[in-house]
Formats: structure tokens, sequence, C-alpha cells
């Protein structure tokens, strides 16, 4: 056990672009724990899109970060000293905690993991909140059903990947769009979509999308918005449903973009535009969690992460993730 505690905290709030000017990397004291408390050591921390909207002071479903203060995540740990009777020393927990090296916690939102069932970052990915996010989305909202079109909107990432699974699971034919050839080779060849295109290199991407799917879109999976959104929905089929999960074109613009056009579609084709947020929905994601266990064991689900090494690169992974360089969920590797 190291002697110190490191962190990253907010140091300023980003206008526009995410940079690193934006974190402070400082050395800490270890916590002391008291009754009812914990202290764990974390191994992986996630960065995920979310987050960016955090970095604004503005209100939303989820309180905003504060300048000088530790930046939270999830993350899964290690349990190395425990006042709480739930949490014994050497359990393995997963929740929302700190950048930092150690964290305290009185066990709110703690939940125990097995690291024999999975690696331990998994859990922060196709057996966290991105695989629950999947499939609350496709299942919940998007009531995806045997024989329709799926529309997966960044697909090679931590959720779209799993939403092209589980449509193909569920029996759907999927197509999926990313930003990179690789991507695009991963989806098709190792990920099981039936389709999938370079939005970079497609040309108008919404005459793409009538070429893959010309039956129509039913579900639209939506991570990105932008010119992808307005694409899908000038292809979506009478009483389509598009699943707003993120908009992630969006997270670093100064200024308020207008919407896409062609929203007299959602009347005309009485379409349902719906969003929502997993924690709504954690019956689901448990459902989930369960089911997709078996399906990693019996090969129907794959995953793919990108690791970054040490607390100190989690901004600049932060920052490669909105810009979509990483491939897959993109998790930081502290020990």
């Amino acid at each position: 056990m190291s002697e110190k505690n490191y962190q990253i905290r907010l140091k300023s709030r980003p206008k526009g672009w995410v940079s690193p000017e934006n974190f402070d990397y400082v050395e800490a004291e270890i916590p002391d724990i008291g009754d009812g408390q914990v202290l764990i050591r974390n191994l992986y921390l996630s960065v995920d899109p979310y987050m960016r909207g955090r970095m604004n002071d503005a209100p939303s479903y989820i309180p905003p970060f504060q300048i000088g203060e530790v930046l939270e995540a999830g993350v899964v740990g290690q349990v190395i000293q425990s006042n709480n009777p739930k949490f014994a020393e050497g359990d393995h927990v997963v929740g929302m905690l700190g950048w930092e090296l150690y964290s305290r916690s009185d066990g709110s939102g703690l939940m125990k993991v097995d690291p024999s069932l999975a690696p331990l970052s998994y859990y922060l990915g196709i057996l966290g909140m991105p695989g629950m996010t999947a499939y609350v989305g496709l299942t919940a909202i998007g009531e995806a059903k045997k024989g329709e079109t799926l529309f997966v909107s960044a697909a090679s990432g931590a959720v779209g990947s799993v939403v092209g699974q589980l449509g193909r699971i569920f029996g759907c034919h999927v197509v999926g769009c990313a930003g990179a050839d690789d991507k695009v080779a991963y989806l098709t060849q190792e990920l099981g979509f039936d389709r999938a295109f370079n939005y970079k290199t497609a040309g108008q991407v919404h005459k793409k999308l009538a070429e893959l799917c010309p039956a129509g879109i039913d579900v639209n999976f939506e991570n990105v918005g932008g010119e992808i959104l307005e694409a899908a929905l000038w292809n979506m089929s009478n009483f389509g449903r598009i699943v707003l999960c993120g908009l992630i074109a969006h997270y670093n613009d100064e200024k308020m973009a207008p919407g896409p056009r062609g929203m007299g579609l959602i009347i005309q084709r009485r379409l349902k535009v719906q969003g929502f947020i997993v924690f709504d929905h954690m019956d689901l994601g448990m459902e989930y969690i369960q089911k997709a266990a078996g399906w990693l064991k019996d090969g129907q689900l794959k995953y793919h992460e990108s690791v970054a090494e040490g607390l100190d690169q989690a901004p600049q992974a932060f920052i490669g993730m909105l810009k979509g360089e990483n491939f897959g969920k993109q998790v930081v590797k502290l020990d």
C-alpha cells in the first residue's frame, strides 16, 4: 500500500473542448475511516461521455463537478480496511468513487463483484453501466423485436457495441456506423453486425442508410446526434422508435446547436422519440447482468477495451474518448 494518495481534481470548467489544463493532479493523504466506513484501493476507473456534462455548472440529472474537488467516476476497487459489517477486507466492489488511488466510502452505492466471473474491468463496461444502458434502452425504450431493423450510431463504443450484439441475439437486422475502417471491420467480422459503414468516408450519411436499410429503420439507438441523428430520422419506418441515449457530437459545443431538420417526420411516421437514464431502470439493469454473464460465457457477447495505464493518464483518456480515439470501452488501470 502506497503511503500517499493521488487525486485528479477539476481545476477549471472547459469552454468548448476539454483540455489537460482543466485538471489538477495532486498528492493527498490516504483518508482515515470511521464507523460504518471502508477504505478502498481503486483498481480501474471508467471515463464516460456523460462526465463532460458534469464539468459544466448547469443543472442536470446528476450534480455538476465542483472546482477544486476530486472528480467522480465508476470505479472498481478492493476493500483494504473496513468498519462496515456489509464489507470485509479483500472484497472487490464497484461504485461511484473518486479519480484517486484510495477512496473512503460509507458503503452507499457500493456493490460487491466476483472477480472469478469476469475480469474486474468488465464491471465498468459490459457488466456495468454501459452494458445495462444498452439493455435498458433496447428493451424498455426501443422495444426491439425479432425481424426489425436496428441502427446503432457510435456502434464500436462501450454502449453501442453491446446494443448491436443484443440486437443480434434478439433477432434484429443490425446496422451500425463508426469513425474508422478497423472499427467497421470489428463490427461485422467479430460482433456480428449485418452491415456497418464509416460515417467519415460514406459521403451523404442519409443515402448510405437508405442503401443499408432499404425497408427503413425500426429502432434507432442514438449515441451521437447531429448529422447522424438527422440521417436516421429521414430513414425511419412508420411507428419507429428513436432511443436517445447520448449526443456526443454536441457535448463540447459552446453554443446550443439547432435541432435536426425533418422534425415533421416524427408526426408523419408516428415515431416515438424518448430519452432515458439507466438509473431509472435498475431492476432491468440487474436482470441484464445475470443474462450477460451467461452470454459472455457461451460467446454470444464479445467485448473490447481500451486501457490507459496510470491515474495521471485519466484526463487524456477522457479527452481521447470524447474525440472517438478509443476502441471499445475506455478504462484507466490504476495499479
